[in-house]
């Protein structure tokens, strides 16, 4: 099991979301709708749509290993204090959940939880407009920074978000 995680940080004040918003725009130009939880309804059906999405995504993290049953997931990330459905942002094709971006709030710093898409809508450039479009979320919280961390082979991950500002965090 790896121990050398990678911790990226990005300062909010910093972050330029006008040059990412082309992804945001692109999305919305192909029918895909950026939204979040609070916005659908944080609702038991919809948080049985976010695992199943999440579990999807996650399959793909190097040595991730088995991923939690729903009654685990629900304790560990939505029955938790640092939880808000602001803060999951929900890409849809039609009715279809095709990414989400999860960030929780923890004072001056916002952690981004999970940011997936499905396979056959990667390459889009869909995670840049999830994260993009959930900043907002991240300064109503008034978070001054953002973290992140990946095991050091998901490189795809790291890539965008060295993109979108992120450096290694100190």
């Amino acid at each position: 099991m790896t121990r050398h995680w990678v911790t990226l940080e990005l300062d909010v004040d910093t972050f330029d979301a006008d040059r990412f918003q082309p992804y945001v725009t692109r999305c919305h130009d192909e029918g895909i709708r950026l939204t979040t939880l609070a916005e659908l309804g944080d609702t038991p059906e919809h948080r049985c749509a976010l695992y199943e999405l999440n579990k999807e995504c996650s399959a793909d993290i190097p040595e991730r290993g088995a991923f939690y049953s729903f009654d685990e997931y629900t304790e560990l990330r939505l029955e938790v204090p640092s939880y808000d459905p602001r803060g999951v942002v929900i890409a849809q094709d039609g009715e279809a959940w095709i990414g989400m971006a999860a960030t929780s709030a923890h004072g001056d710093i916002a952690f981004n939880e999970m940011t997936g898409v499905r396979a056959g809508y990667r390459g889009r450039g869909l995670a840049l407009a999830m994260k993009t479009f959930g900043m907002e979320f991240v300064r109503t919280c008034g978070a001054r920074r953002v973290r992140t961390v990946h095991h050091p082979a998901h490189t795809s991950a790291i890539a965008m978000n060295r993109t979108l500002g992120f450096v290694d965090a100190d």
